[in-house]
């Protein structure tokens, strides 16, 4: 190797892979996906077609069609899916998943987050991807916490944004979903970087940030410092 620059070293233990197992927050409990939770989830996506138009699947015109892909995505590993049930509701509304799990190299993503319109733009929502993130880069010790989507996928890259995610940059003609072209955006937090943006989300879902109407009395960029 003689003298040529390598990056700093790293613990090279490789990480635990997530395992299948509720995770209970204050707003919203995830599930594993079961076929259990197919009735709630289709009647959560009535009207809702065009959320699924960046997804490489749906929308469901069936119930029986989404049963089918929930039976096929709770039988792998990677992805990992979890359905999202808020404690306003009582109601499965919504899904997301670890993915693109790599513990040698202590890399995850979180994807393939359908959100139902009544989930959407909720505290319940940040929830959700709050505990999926903590138990990736908390509990299991992650190092590079990954967001990906299609590029033009403007909720997708705000929400990103929002988190806390740095942007890395485009990578052009990626994929081919639904028979398009897909350049995809790529974003990633670091384990240096994750204990600020983990706080940030704590301060931003505890409960004096919410007025008596429930909006939020600051964003959550401002939490970030």
């Amino acid at each position: 190797m003689g003298n040529l620059p390598l990056g700093p070293e790293v613990d090279p233990w490789p990480r635990p892979l997530p395992a299948r197992t509720p995770i209970a927050g204050v707003h919203v409990s995830l599930e594993p996906l079961h076929r259990r939770h197919t009735d709630e989830l289709f009647e959560a996506m009535r009207g809702a077609d065009e959320s699924f138009t960046y997804m490489s699947y749906g929308p469901f015109g069936t119930k029986a069609e989404l049963g089918k892909w929930i039976a096929a995505s709770a039988a792998v590993h990677d992805p990992m899916f979890w359905a999202v049930r808020p404690v306003a509701t009582g109601m499965a509304s919504g899904w997301l998943s670890l993915m693109e799990i790599e513990p040698v190299h202590a890399a995850i993503e979180l994807g393939n987050i359908w959100f139902s319109p009544r989930l959407q733009r909720t505290r319940a929502a940040t929830e959700a991807m709050y505990l999926l993130l903590k138990r990736a880069g908390d509990e299991l010790g992650y190092r590079r916490l990954v967001w990906k989507c299609n590029a033009l996928n403007a909720a997708s890259i705000r929400a990103a944004h929002r988190l806390g995610f740095t942007p890395e940059g485009v990578l052009r003609a990626h994929k081919v979903v639904k028979g398009c072209q897909r350049d995809t955006a790529m974003f990633s937090i670091t384990a240096a970087e994750w204990p600020n943006r983990r706080d940030a989300m704590a301060a931003w879902l505890a409960p004096e940030n919410f007025g008596h109407d429930g909006t939020a009395k600051q964003g959550l960029a401002a939490f970030r410092g």
